[in-house]
């Protein structure tokens, strides 16, 4: 029996015990429950420690454990919300979809985090320890975050430490840029297919996102202007380095072009940098923000792709006054980002066995890169396309014309596969359908089995 279970089972003895006492009433004690079940004195604390946390028992050091007042859970009729409330605008269920596929026996090929095989826990553990040593930790930190982790940032963008405010992760940086530059009932150019996040966001403010076109080139450049004519719109969201989903990088020519007309209109252009630290090919392109001497690039990047889910830790790059109304509107929704947090990723980004974990991540991101894109070549009809990006965790699959991504994706969820429909990542209706497939937390040894069942349901969904 695992331990997991044993605590459970000293819980549910424990419950019924309660169940059938009064309020007050002295508990027996650790030995002697130890004893009637047969376990360790370990394992009853914890069933302990989760009854107090649950509210059914209260403890008196010295004294004993004894059965706690009984609360009521109120039941509530909520139906008039829906008349008072009116329309929801908030839609996160291409977020939480992927949040909630990590279900026991689902095979990944859809989630875009590391998985345990990737990332760093150890080294995350010594950086957390070493943080919570730091005096003042516990403390305050100052608005805009802690120096030594905004330098750090500012040294790997090109970009100085004034210009740098610390954030919660991409998901928190794009919603305060986006929120601090375009008000509600204005329009706010994506470029798409992109990263489903910014339309719940912009949604979700009353922004209105509008589609500019990119193909495997980025970006199309010469329909920016337009956009901007047709629109009136003062900001531009891309991601121009190995984007999500379908892996594109802007051109050299297409990013000179873009930075001229962003000059010339006065356009803000919000650089999303997600896969900065995954890499597994030729070197990596700088951020469009280095060729930006006029201030319009906004740059987005985050640790927790490179380190982990819960590395909640990223930066904007702002220059002139746009970086006070980014600042301020950080303030406005949670006052800071926790200084524990920060000083873990500190300790984590200056360590040396943080580019040991980039380089060791950059192999085995480029191994299951490889496996996938032959077990799809092998299994996959010759009416599929595949990207084949050099950076990132994702490629972008394209369907036989006329097959449904959202069918294709239903079938492998049926045959316990999860995927990601490519309609969740462009704002019309698609020309040709899609998927988004992530080897991030594709176990290799899973990627055989896999693609089986992904061939399987697009046989289906002819």
């Amino acid at each position: 029996m695992t331990s997991g279970s044993s605590v459970q089972r000293v819980i549910d003895h424990l419950a019924r015990v309660l169940d059938a006492t009064v309020a007050g009433a002295k508990l027996p004690s650790t030995r002697e429950i130890s004893a009637d079940l047969g376990v360790g004195p370990v394992t009853v604390q914890r069933a302990l420690d989760q009854l107090v946390a649950r509210g059914r028992i209260v403890t008196r050091p010295g004294v004993g454990s004894f059965a706690a007042v009984r609360t009521t859970t109120i039941r509530s009729d909520t139906a008039w919300q829906d008349v008072a409330m009116g329309p929801n605008r908030i839609d996160a269920a291409a977020l939480t979809s992927a949040l909630d596929s990590n279900s026991r026996g689902i095979l990944q090929l859809g989630a875009g985090y590391v998985d345990d095989a990737l990332r760093p826990d150890a080294q995350l553990a010594l950086a957390m320890a070493r943080a919570a040593r730091r005096p003042g930790v516990w403390a305050a930190p100052p608005v805009r975050g802690v120096e030594e982790l905004r330098v750090w940032f500012g040294g790997q963008l090109g970009a100085h430490a004034d210009d740098v405010t610390i954030t919660s992760g991409t998901q928190g940086s794009l919603s305060a840029v986006l929120r601090a530059l375009v008000a509600a009932g204005e329009p706010v150019l994506v470029a798409t297919p992109a990263y489903p996040g910014v339309f719940s966001i912009a949604r979700s403010a009353g922004m209105v996102p509008v589609a500019v076109p990119a193909d495997e080139q980025g970006l199309r450049v010469d329909l920016v202007e337009r956009a901007i004519s047709q629109t009136g719109a003062r900001v531009l969201y891309l991601q121009p380095t190995f984007a999500n989903p379908d892996g594109s990088v802007l051109t050299a020519e297409r990013r000179t072009a873009l930075l001229e007309i962003a000059h010339r209109t006065g356009i803000a252009l919000v650089e999303d940098d997600c896969a900065r630290w995954l890499g597994h090919g030729p070197k990596m392109p700088p951020p469009l923000l280095a060729e930006d001497a006029h201030g319009h690039v906004i740059t987005i990047c985050s640790l927790t792709k490179a380190a982990a889910p819960s590395m909640r830790v990223g930066a904007v790059i702002a220059r002139g006054p746009v970086a006070a109304r980014v600042a301020d509107m950080r303030v406005v929704d949670d006052l800071y980002v926790s200084a524990p947090l920060q000083y873990a990723a500190v300790e984590l980004v200056s360590s040396a066995s943080w580019a040991q974990h980039l380089r060791a991540l950059s192999l085995r991101l480029a191994q299951r890169c490889g496996i996938l894109i032959d077990e799809l070549g092998r299994a996959l009809p010759d009416t599929c396309s595949l990207s084949r990006p050099t950076a990132g965790v994702f490629l972008w699959l394209g369907l036989p014309t006329g097959m449904s991504d959202t069918e294709v994706a239903g079938q492998a969820a049926l045959r316990k596969l999860f995927v990601v429909a490519g309609r969740r990542f462009v704002l019309n209706s698609p020309a040709r359908h899609h998927l988004r497939l992530s080897f991030a937390a594709m176990d290799e040894a899973d990627a055989h089995e896999a693609v089986l069942r992904l061939a399987d349901a697009i046989d289906a969904s002819n």
